[in-house]
Formats: structure tokens, sequence, C-alpha cells
């Protein structure tokens, strides 16, 4: 049972790595948005700190995701999937992945006030695969400017400046998978027929 425990709770740091990577903070930001000091941080998610309800409780809030989430707790038995999406500058990012670290896949929908918004272009690590379900996305990655629609898709390093948002002033609604730098998605091309 305690071995149990400890890989439990030692799997606990690179889910907050990984969650607090995925959204691009630093550690100074998520000290100064949940109150839990940049040290401690540090030390949780390099597993030199054992994680509690006091320290956990605020970063899920921050993260948006449920403590369970965070600690690996095993299944219930319930199968059904509780999506909670999260809300960021005028999208709503519904994650389709459950597991820390690795590609993470969202279905995104993009309020439709981006339109005749100047681009503020920006960078981060990663690496971004976008397909366009309805509406047209403005993509501009740096000096090129592109409109997509439904049923294309694009993908860039995320280092490369980039923004998007609403073409034409309506929602627009994708499927967006996000790596961690050097990690692309594998696409398997049909097999030739003899």
């Amino acid at each position: 049972m305690a071995s149990d425990l400890d890989s439990v709770l030692d799997a606990v740091g690179p889910r907050l790595r990984a969650l607090r990577v995925q959204r691009n903070l630093t550690l100074g930001e998520v000290s100064a948005a949940s109150g839990v000091s940049v040290s401690t941080l540090s030390r949780l998610e390099s597993g030199r700190r054992r994680p509690n309800l006091e320290l956990l409780l605020p970063i899920a809030q921050l993260y948006g995701v449920p403590l369970d989430d965070l600690v690996g707790a095993p299944p219930t038995g319930d199968p059904r999937i509780h999506l909670r999406p999260i809300e960021h500058h005028g999208m709503t990012a519904i994650p389709l992945t459950r597991r820390p670290g690795g590609v993470q896949a969202f279905k995104m929908v993009i309020a439709g006030d981006g339109r005749g918004t100047e681009p503020e272009l920006q960078v981060h690590e990663g690496y971004e695969w976008m397909y366009i379900l309805n509406g047209s996305l403005r993509l501009v990655l740096a000096d090129n400017d592109f409109v997509l629609g439904p049923g294309e898709a694009a993908e860039f390093d995320t280092r490369t400046p980039h923004w998007f948002a609403s073409a034409d002033g309506k929602p627009v609604e994708m499927i967006s998978l996000f790596g961690q730098q050097g990690e692309r998605m594998h696409v398997r091309a049909r097999p030739k027929r003899s």
C-alpha cells in the first residue's frame, strides 16, 4: 500500500509541470495567481516536496482541473468523461486528453469578436496542429496572413510569431493538437495499392 501511495505522489510533480508548460505559465505567474511560493512550486514539480491539499487545491483551481487529475486518482467506475472548459481571451478550450504531458488535444471555440482586431503576435515553446470544423479562422504566422475554412488544417512551430481569431466576426470551431517542442503529429499515409 505504501509503495502505491509513493508512486501516486511521485507522479504529481510531472503532472504539475506539464500543466504549467501547457498553459505557457512561468513559476512566478503560477505563484502570483495561486499564492504558493515559487520555491515550493519548483520543489513540487521536481518531486522534492510532498504535495498536500493545502498546496494542490489552489493550483487545481488555477489550472481549472479536478484535483483527481493532479494526483492521478484511480477511476471510480463512472464511465462518463467530465470535460471542463477553459476560457481565455475570448476562446473556450475543451480538453479532449486527460493525461499530462505529451500531445494535448482540445476542441476550441473562438468568439466572433476578433475581426478588425490588430494581431498581437506571440511566441512560446511548442508545436501546434489545428483543424477547422466550422467558421473562418484568420491565422497570422510571422509575415504571412491566412484564412482557413472548414476542412482545412495548419501546423506550425509556436516559436514562429503567431496569432489567430475569427476571420469574419462569426464563431470558429476547431480541433487543436499541441505538443512540446520537437514533438510533432505523426500522420500515417494510406498505403499504395498494388
